[in-house]
């Protein structure tokens, strides 16, 4: 397994919100962590980046254990976030963004460059110098997506990628991860678009009021819709 989350207990103050949830990521595997607004998932994002601290639990990456080190020793290690609300630097160019974060972090033959990046995001070619600010939301989200790739990580996390984008641009964002996924990028995913996750993702994990409801594959989750309703419904 590439990441290892076991028995997980993280919370803010005395407001515990995750209750030892537990889910795993194979070395080129897209995994989804889905669940109502409020159930824990961002949280468990910034408890594998070092963001929140957990009060038990253990955090494996890549055979190390990793639940009590730094946020910015644990993105050198090779996980990249894609964070809810994009976060890009509004005061830099497209092309600054990218420069900023370009790093071979896994020692990759082939590695993302600046340009393979823009080439990867034409939208983002045609807007290199453009400042963060001046793009649309969906252009926002390729730069972010295009920023921590440029970081060559073992593991994408990616928090709400589609959240409040247009349609047509949503589904760019999908096609984007598809050939991703395609190139065999490890991949974990949050998202509330669960048609689209079935097609995408290998494994899925369901937490309810931090706890893991279900885990199983794409065949069965699609199969179940009773599922969907119960864990994923508004």
């Amino acid at each position: 397994m590439l990441l290892e989350v076991q028995g997980l207990e993280t919370a803010y103050g005395t407001s515990q919100v995750l209750f030892g949830l537990s889910l795993c990521v194979a070395e080129g595997e897209a995994v989804t962590l889905l669940g109502r607004n409020g159930m824990g998932k961002t949280t468990t994002v910034r408890s594998i980046m070092g963001l929140s601290r957990p009060r038990a639990g253990a955090i494996t990456f890549r055979g190390r254990r990793i639940e009590r080190e730094r946020p910015d020793r644990i993105a050198r290690a090779g996980i990249a976030l894609v964070p809810e609300g994009r976060q890009i630097f509004p005061n830099l160019s497209v092309r600054e963004n990218l420069v900023a974060f370009a790093e071979n972090r896994s020692g990759r033959a082939d590695p993302w460059t600046v340009e393979k990046v823009l080439e990867f995001f034409p939208r983002l070619a045609e807007r290199a110098e453009n400042m963060g600010n001046q793009l649309s939301g969906g252009e926002q989200q390729m730069l972010a997506i295009g920023r921590a790739l440029v970081t060559n990580p073992y593991l994408l996390i990616l928090d709400e990628a589609t959240e409040g984008l247009a349609p047509l641009l949503r589904e760019e964002i999908w096609k984007c991860l598809a050939r991703l996924r395609a190139a065999g990028q490890t991949i974990l995913v949050i998202d509330k678009y669960i048609e689209r996750l079935v097609q995408l993702a290998d494994r899925h994990t369901l937490i309810e009021r931090g706890r893991v409801a279900w885990q199983g594959t794409s065949a069965e989750l699609d199969a179940d819709r009773n599922l969907w309703h119960r864990y994923l419904g508004v």
